[in-house]
Parts: C-alpha cells; structure tokens; sequence
C-alpha cells in the first residue's frame, strides 16, 4: 500500500509539473478573438461605431455587446469579415439598415476646386483617394466606404457625398416580408 501511494504521489507531481510547463509556455495574452477582430478593423479610430476606437469596438464585439455592423469606414467588406470570425451572418452596416431608406454614400471630389492639400488622404482610412501634393485629388469609387471621414479635413470644400448609381450589380429589389399563399382557385383566374 505504501509503494501505491509513492506512485500516485510522483505521478500527480509529474503531472502537476507537465501542466505547469504548458502553462507557462503556452500563455496567451489577451483575448484571441479580440485581436482577430481588431486586426479586421481598419484602425481608423473615429468613434463612428459608438466606442473610443477599434480595439473596443473588438471588445464589445467578443462580448457580443455590440453589432459586427457598426463600423461605417470598413464598409460591407468589414462587416464580412467580422461576421466570418464571430461565425455569423452579415448584416447591412446599421447606417444602411433596413428600415433606412437613405442611399449608400460615395465621394466625390470637385477636381476644379481641389488644391491638393492631401488632406483627404490622411483621413480615408481604405486608400480610396487618389492624387499628390498640389495636384487634384479624385476617388476610386469603387474602393469608397462612405464613411464620410474625408469631407471635415477639406479646406476648400470640394467633397461631397453623393448616392452610388444604382447598377445592375447594386440594385436591391426588397422583397415583401411575407409573400401570399395562391390557392387553387386563385391560380387558376
């Protein structure tokens, strides 16, 4: 009895030490799925969503305190990819909701008035205008959230925003939330 219990000693000691090695050498700092989140926000820091910054607008979105559609400069693209690491659908950006009737935004610079300050540029967080020093400036539409960070930094005011033209590519038809049940009688007249 006594070698018994000399063995289940060492074992729970070798155990015990096996355990606290990987503790040690497997320590994770912070929560993962925050910095996932974080690192698929674009880390503009303009508080759009409703928080301080990027890193806790990820926070909140670990906790599931807040939306993943929250963060108008990463448009629909970010709110895809955090719906891919909460493993959720997407959901249209809360500014575009559903019961919102207001168009997706674009910018559009006035290239006589533009100066070329390179203001807007500093403040687009997804690299979607285009130009030098003291020469125009113009967006890549295509490439534009409509986050609107690039119109207050303009000293002239030549951003504006404007609807996307609808195209076959952007065109919604919203379909009724329930649609009708025919009845026989009804398909045949």
């Amino acid at each position: 009895m006594f070698i018994a219990l000399i063995i289940i000693t060492l074992l729970a000691l070798a155990f015990g030490l096996v355990l606290g090695y990987a503790a040690i050498k497997y320590h994770v700092e912070g929560d993962p799925v925050v910095e996932q989140l974080d690192a698929a926000l674009p880390q503009t820091q303009c508080g759009q969503c409703g928080y301080a910054g990027c890193r806790p607008y990820a926070q909140a979105i670990a906790a599931e305190e807040a939306g993943i559609n929250l963060c108008p400069p990463g448009g629909k693209a970010g709110v895809q990819a955090l719906a891919d690491l909460m493993g959720v659908e997407a959901i249209p950006l809360d500014a575009q909701d559903a019961n919102n009737t207001e168009d997706e935004l674009v910018a559009i610079i006035i290239e006589k008035e533009c100066i070329g300050c390179t203001l807007c540029i500093q403040a687009c967080p997804v690299d979607a205008i285009l130009g030098s020093a003291k020469h125009m400036h113009t967006v890549i539409e295509s490439e534009c959230t409509g986050c609107k960070l690039c119109v207050d930094p303009c000293p002239v005011d030549c951003i504006i925003m404007e609807p996307i033209a609808k195209t076959l590519d952007t065109w919604v038809w919203n379909l009724p939330e329930t649609l009708p049940i025919l009845t026989k009688t009804q398909e045949i007249s």
